[in-house]
């Protein structure tokens, strides 16, 4: 059993063995913790897509899991509210207590995408990350995390009453505008959004990238191929190092650095910025990490207090499933409202 944990009255549990689950708008990644302390097993993927909800792809992974979940620790992308979440990138909507009843589970919490990769940050392992510039011993104080995956996303990590509390956002979807000479050549060349407008996720995800390097293209009179994707654009990069698309990514990288200064100074993330996502541990390569400290800590009259601030990437993969699982083994070193999010 898991330690309890008390809030607002309310004693919460999570009987072993737990099922750690990461639900992203592509893929959903699954393993199992037989007891605390113990490390996660192998992950499980399944394409979201594929499968009409969450309780489906449960089931259909179950046979490749080492033993069968009594309770469920979840992340997804999209805002949580209680038990419930809708998701932005992907048509499902997941309902705790809907899939409690369905899987037969003693437990369950459902947490942002984001807020469980923040609160995973106290687990990192050096060796799972890779610094971008120079190393910086990390102060006290919020931690950022952020990273462009199908969405965009970003949350701090808070310690209050020695209890790790995560602050979601939906930062990604503030607008995001061109600010020098290169952003105006794309900026009028990029594709029509559905809202009107561009915001950072528009450009800082996986489909982004795409839309940057059409961007780029239209700029100079060119065109892509309809068929391309992020994942053969990272492919094509890759291959050629001083070809079109390669050129992309570095201008994904000095946006992405512009973006997580900004987010840096929103929350006074002293104690450190952290990268994780899909595409960035793929393209490691492509950034500079002069011009990438250069970009982040250009915020006048704030650039001593980024020049301070660490920044690292996430190189390892599904290491938010070992956060879920230290959640599990102490729930009550975090500050999370069980009585309105547990789903029993």
């Amino acid at each position: 059993m898991g330690r309890p944990s008390r809030s607002k009255g309310h004693c919460v549990e999570f009987p072993y063995p737990v099922l750690t689950a990461d639900i992203g708008g592509t893929n959903a990644r699954f393993a199992l913790v037989t007891e605390p302390g113990a490390s996660p097993s192998q992950a499980i993927h399944r394409p979201t897509h594929r499968f009409p909800n969450l309780e489906s792809a449960i089931e259909d992974a179950l046979p490749e899991l080492p033993g069968t979940p009594r309770s469920i620790i979840a992340c997804a992308a999209g805002p949580v509210e209680g038990r419930r979440v809708v998701m932005t990138n992907a048509n499902w909507t997941i309902d705790g207590s809907n899939v409690a009843n369905a899987l037969g589970l003693g437990q369950g919490l459902l947490l942002n995408d984001f807020e469980a990769q923040a609160l995973s940050l106290p687990v990192i392992r050096d060796e799972w990350t890779k610094t971008i510039g120079q190393a910086i011993p990390r102060a006290p104080g919020p931690r950022l995390i952020l990273g462009p995956g199908t969405g965009l996303g970003v949350a701090a990590l808070l310690e209050i009453d020695d209890k790790h509390f995560a602050l979601a956002s939906e930062a990604g979807h503030i607008d995001f505008g061109p600010i020098d000479s290169e952003d105006s050549e794309v900026w009028p060349h990029l594709p029509t959004t559905a809202r009107g407008r561009i915001s950072a996720e528009f450009l800082l995800s996986g489909p982004g990238l795409v839309r940057l390097h059409q961007g780029r293209l239209a700029s100079k009179g060119r065109t892509t191929s309809q068929t391309l994707d992020e994942i053969r654009l990272v492919d094509q990069a890759r291959a050629n190092p001083s070809g079109e698309e390669a050129d992309t990514i570095r201008m994904l990288w000095r946006l992405a650095a512009r973006f997580a200064g900004d987010m840096a100074l929103v929350f006074l993330a002293t104690g450190g910025v952290t990268f994780s996502g899909g595409v960035l541990p793929r393209v490691i390569s492509f950034a500079d990490p002069t011009e990438f400290r250069a970009r982040f800590e250009n915020k006048a009259p704030f650039g001593e207090l980024l020049h301070k601030i660490d920044t690292r990437l996430i190189v390892t993969d599904d290491t938010v499933l070992h956060g879920m699982s230290a959640i599990a083994a102490r729930p009550d070193g975090y500050a999370l409202d069980y009585a309105r999010r547990a789903w029993r």
